[in-house]
């Protein structure tokens, strides 16, 4: 019995080593797929969102059941179980409920790529909420990164082509918005709704809690298709599993882990894999200026995300 609580410890320790950066960006490019796999879909707004949430829920509530049992035994062996506060986890879900389906809705009206672009004015959004409700200080580096990172993802997504061939460029650019602000509260809900460590759990409830007010929404909004064919329910079951589940599980894993203002950049990685996946999933081959704001966004993010310096031991002491 006394060789079982350091065990657990050392075993949990080894999980928590790793990079929280890597898992937020393997995240990012999970859900790069997404844009792809709804238009492949050909399902509207609110029928894309709620299947991608229904069908996710399979695999997450068993992952989130073999995490609470991982919790209580490793809590068990050292004597105590951090708990979060599972309300605002659900409110987060509701407000990602909202994002997709405003996402979706976008990426019919004004394209995959510029739809992507305009959702990641999170970047500036999230740092933002989590100043004024957590009072988190935001980092010089981040602050120069962002015009660049900004100007990058605007390349990336296609922008220097004046998103020729938009059906509604106004509507689209108006709901891709909506879908940043319901994103970045998301992200920062989640973020102190969680218990350190819980991954699985709370993306399965907040799944759960989106599938919710995506169908209210979509109900209004286009409808929802409860029998969109077999076709589509292929490519809104990859949605799930990839977009969903894989995804959002190594986000939050990573983006309870890092500075509001390092995960969001981190997520900027989305529309240059969306780019990138689109090349080699749809043949949809890039421009070279959008070639030019992958390279300018990934340079951006290496820098915004770089670890700082360990402070000296006498400093930390101090401090």
């Amino acid at each position: 019995m006394t060789l079982s609580a350091p065990t657990e410890t050392s075993a949990a320790t080894r999980r928590a080593q790793v990079d929280p950066r890597l898992l937020a960006v393997v995240g990012s490019l999970c859900i790069a797929l997404s844009p792809i796999l709804i238009s492949l879909s050909g399902t509207s707004p609110g029928t894309a969102t709620v299947f991608r949430c229904l069908l996710a829920l399979p695999v997450l509530i068993p992952m989130a059941l073999l995490e609470r049992r991982r919790r209580r035994r490793v809590g068990g062996a050292v004597g105590e179980v951090s708990r979060g506060r599972p309300w605002l986890i659900v409110v987060g879900g509701l407000l990602l409920g909202l994002d997709m389906t405003l996402w979706t809705g976008a990426i019919h009206a004004v394209g995959a790529g510029v739809s992507t672009v305009l959702v990641n004015v999170q970047v500036v959004i999230l740092p933002l909420f989590a100043f004024l409700v957590l009072g988190e200080r935001v980092r010089p580096s981040f602050l120069l990164a962002v015009p660049v990172m900004l100007g990058g993802v605007a390349l990336a997504g296609g922008l220097a082509d004046g998103g020729a061939g938009a059906v509604d460029p106004v509507l689209g650019t108006v709901l891709a918005l909506m879908a940043a602000f319901a994103y970045a509260g998301y992200l920062l809900f989640l973020r102190i709704g969680s218990a350190p460590g819980e991954k699985s759990g709370p993306v399965a409830l907040a799944t759960a809690a989106a599938a919710v007010s995506s169908f209210v929404l979509g109900s209004f909004w286009e409808g929802v298709d409860l029998t969109p064919g077999w076709e589509a329910l292929g490519w809104l079951a990859l949605l799930a599993l990839i977009g969903q589940c894989m995804g959002w599980v190594l986000i939050a894993g990573g983006m309870a882990r890092l500075p509001s203002s390092t995960g969001a950049s981190i997520l900027l990685l989305q529309p240059v894999g969306a780019v990138l996946l689109g090349m080699l999933v749809l043949g949809q081959f890039p421009t070279a200026w959008q070639l030019a704001g992958c390279a300018v966004v990934i340079g951006a993010v290496a820098f915004a995300a770089r670890k700082r310096a360990e402070p000296a031991p006498e400093e930390a002491v101090a401090s």
